[in-house]
């Protein structure tokens, strides 16, 4: 007998619904090279993850996103708040020259967060997660520098859309490969298993 689902229906279904659009919309607008930044490439992995209830890759993409997505949240809630950007990166989303249609999708910075706090909360938090995330890093940021420079995917040519001109573009890339793991995914893996702890919640 098949142990009674921990991830609603209703939710896999609406999250699933909202992929199918989300897909379409950001190809045919942003392109299929927009699908590289690190955000995008946990939708993929959430909406699967969800229906296999998966708790190591949703550990894994609660660990990506902890502390960039929080960035997002922060920099688009500054701008509404107080006029500017603290920190900067969602410049696009008060570009009136884009539909607000259009931008109202990239909201998932928002909710998706807490849709994987509320997953892991509910299947237990487990530990390989950071491990697979850097694994996940080492593949897509080498892709990341691919595209039109431009594009600065997951900010492998501009720190913080700063243009990086003291190091080679290889050298720079080694770094980034680097900080990612060590100053976003190991910490955050200290965090989310603090948090498990304090709640009384299993990690594996």
């Amino acid at each position: 007998m098949r142990a009674t689902p921990r991830i609603p229906l209703a939710l896999k279904l609406a999250f699933s619904l909202w992929f199918v659009v989300w897909v379409p919309v950001y190809w045919i607008y942003h392109g299929p090279a927009n699908f590289l930044w690190f955000c995008d490439i946990a939708n993929f992995i959430v909406v699967l993850a969800l229906w296999a209830e998966s708790r190591v890759w949703l550990s894994s993409q609660a660990v990506g996103g902890l502390f960039i997505q929080t960035y997002w949240a922060f920099d688009f809630f500054g701008r509404l708040l107080s006029g500017a950007h603290p920190l900067g990166g969602t410049e696009y989303m008060f570009d009136a020259v884009q539909p607000l249609w259009l931008r109202s999708f990239s909201l998932f910075h928002i909710l998706v967060p807490v849709l994987l706090l509320w997953s892991i909360y509910r299947l237990g938090y487990d530990r390989r997660g950071w491990k697979i995330q850097t694994i996940l890093s080492w593949i897509i940021l080498p892709l990341s520098m691919l595209p039109d420079p431009e594009r600065n995917l997951n900010w492998v040519w501009k720190p913080f859309g700063i243009e990086q001109t003291l190091l080679p573009p290889g050298v720079y890339l080694v770094i980034c490969m680097l900080v990612y793991p060590l100053v976003l995914y190991l910490p955050a893996h200290g965090l989310l298993q603090a948090w498990m702890r304090r709640l009384g919640r299993p990690i594996y």
